[in-house]
């Protein structure tokens, strides 16, 4: 990790970037509420004339994140956009059906909360089984309610037929107000393991860079940064899309030590280029 710069606060680079991607879960925000100092960051940021998309691995479209970010305490206007890979994989799956005219396919909806948005306005019908379903759409998990097993029992029928399966959400761990449960990264896994095939949408795959960089007017990558706490995601996805990467020590990472840290950067291939304890200006 020698070659990886620690700083104490986003002010130390914020001179070198025009545009920040900056991860929800982990960095703003854990299961509980906000991190302290991250909703002024993002004002800090905003008043130093940096362009902000909240870019977050949420199976809920982006209007249901941003109000959500809102009634937490952030401050409407210290991001761009609020950009969740459900709402990239919502406007695929749109653009994929324009032109269709055929009857509604059976969706089997792994949401959260109840959440029926990722199907609202698309060619879809929602079923609740497996043995119906003519596609899978993975936006979220109820990790902290259910065992894995739930899901292989849910699952299975589908995965078995071959039906194809969409996952929004690639987090394997998200943060819950109990602690750390399975996402619905986790379940897209057992799915494959069951023989299924899966579509991936979110970081640190390469349509939710897209959508965000094309917002941002196509800048050079290098003068875009992502901040995030997962190796994994977060920093494996900025590379992969050529951006520069903060890794901050707070979310899934918070009780790792630094031999654990390097572990990931060897697992993943990639590497921050800076790091920081939590976001702060």
């Amino acid at each position: 990790m020698s070659s990886i710069r620690e700083i104490p606060g986003l002010s130390a680079i914020a001179g070198a970037f025009d545009a920040f991607l900056v991860d929800q879960y982990g960095v703003l925000r854990d299961g509980r509420g906000p991190y302290p100092g991250a909703a002024e960051t993002l004002v800090r940021l905003k008043q130093a004339g940096k362009r902000v998309i909240v870019l977050s691995n949420s199976g809920k479209r982006s209007t249901e994140n941003d109000r959500r970010l809102a009634e937490l305490g952030f401050e409407r206007g210290s991001w761009d956009w609020f950009l969740t890979s459900g709402e990239v994989a919502w406007r695929l799956l749109k653009r994929e059906s324009e032109g269709e005219n055929g009857a509604a396919r059976k969706c089997l909806l792994i949401s959260r909360d109840g959440d029926l948005s990722p199907l609202n306005g698309l060619n879809f019908v929602r079923t609740e089984s497996g043995d119906e379903a003519d596609t899978v759409l993975l936006a979220g998990s109820e990790g902290d309610v259910h065992p894995l097993s739930y899901y292989e029992d849910l699952l299975g029928p589908a995965a078995r037929r071959g039906v194809p399966c969409l996952c929004t959400n690639p987090d394997k761990v998200m943060l819950t107000r109990s602690g750390p449960a399975f996402g619905a990264g986790r379940i897209a896994e057992l799915y494959e393991e069951m023989g299924g095939h899966v579509r991936w949408i979110g970081k640190p795959f390469a349509d939710i860079y897209d959508f965000a960089l094309d917002f941002l007017g196509c800048p050079e990558p290098g003068r875009v940064c992502a901040i995030g706490d997962s190796v994994e995601h977060d920093i494996a996805g900025a590379a992969s899309a050529g951006l520069a990467s903060v890794l901050v020590a707070t979310g899934i990472l918070e009780h790792r030590s630094d031999e654990e840290r390097r572990q990931l950067f060897r697992e993943h291939g990639a590497s921050p280029d800076f790091i920081l304890s939590k976001l702060l200006w």
